[in-house]
């Protein structure tokens, strides 16, 4: 772990970094829709979740946070759910949405619906034994409702972490610069410089690239090969910063094998 005594700043993304769905939005919207009365085909649900996802971005950035007027999260969401399940055959009748949707918001505070990544526990406990607190702050920096904090502590990550910054609370989202620098203010550490921050995330643009045009350290987990990776990204991509699992990415910083 000396490779990480540079840094007094380290940050993790949390979906696909620290935690991972269990089943995937599709199957599980499905099996919670079946109660509701709203059945369709599961693979139909992933589709039209992820084209919802993407289209609610577009037109309602940071969860309606960002719009004019503002869109309440919850609202937001229950946007989402609606066109997923009416675009799948099975539109949700007005008076069971707000219920409906709820539900759903609910269960995805839980480790009902995530759990960790494959390493990710082992890794925090690690940086946690071996890193000074007073010296280094651990945090999370992701595009998240506010839900985060209680997802956190219902997986039990919390113990781990310093704090938790969102999207939402940051008035900004990732790859963007400024969510960054409002985590060097939660970290409430003096003097902070950007090279001494390190960000850990599986996002080529959002959480790698991002990190280094601000100035700072950052590693990337990601399954896909590096040639793929500098295809796809670019020549920015650092061959030894690029790690398959946060349990590969712990392995090397023990073994000394990595240099910043």
């Amino acid at each position: 772990m000396r490779s990480l005594n540079r840094f007094r700043l380290i940050t993790f993304d949390v979906t696909n970094t620290l935690l991972q769905f269990r089943t995937s939005p599709g199957k599980q919207y499905g099996e919670i829709g079946a109660l509701f009365g709203a059945r369709c085909d599961n693979n139909e649900l992933a589709k039209n979740f992820k084209a919802n996802w993407y289209k609610m971005n577009r037109d309602y950035p940071n969860f309606g946070r960002d719009t004019k007027p503002q869109l309440e999260w919850q609202q937001w969401w229950r946007q989402l759910i609606a066109g997923t399940f009416s675009e799948s055959g099975a539109a949700i009748p007005d008076e069971k949405l707000t219920n409906f949707s709820n539900h759903l918001l609910e269960l995805y505070k839980t480790s009902i619906c995530w759990q960790p990544c494959n390493g990710s526990v082992e890794l925090l406990q690690q940086l946690r034994k071996e890193l000074k607190p007073d010296k280094c702050k651990l945090g999370v920096i992701a595009n998240f409702d506010p839900r985060l904090p209680v997802l956190l502590q219902n997986t039990k990550l919390d113990q781990y972490l310093d704090f938790a910054l969102t999207s939402y609370e940051a008035q900004a989202e990732k790859p963007g610069p400024v969510i960054f620098q409002r985590a060097m203010e939660a970290s409430g550490l003096q003097n902070l410089k950007p090279e001494e921050c390190l960000h850990v995330g599986d996002g080529p643009t959002t959480d790698y690239l991002a990190a280094k045009e601000v100035g700072w350290h950052a590693a990337l987990v990601h399954e896909k090969s590096y040639s793929y990776l500098v295809k796809k990204y670019g020549e920015d991509i650092d061959r030894d910063h690029v790690f398959p699992s946060l349990y590969d990415f712990h392995k090397k910083i023990s073994d000394g094998a990595v240099v910043w």
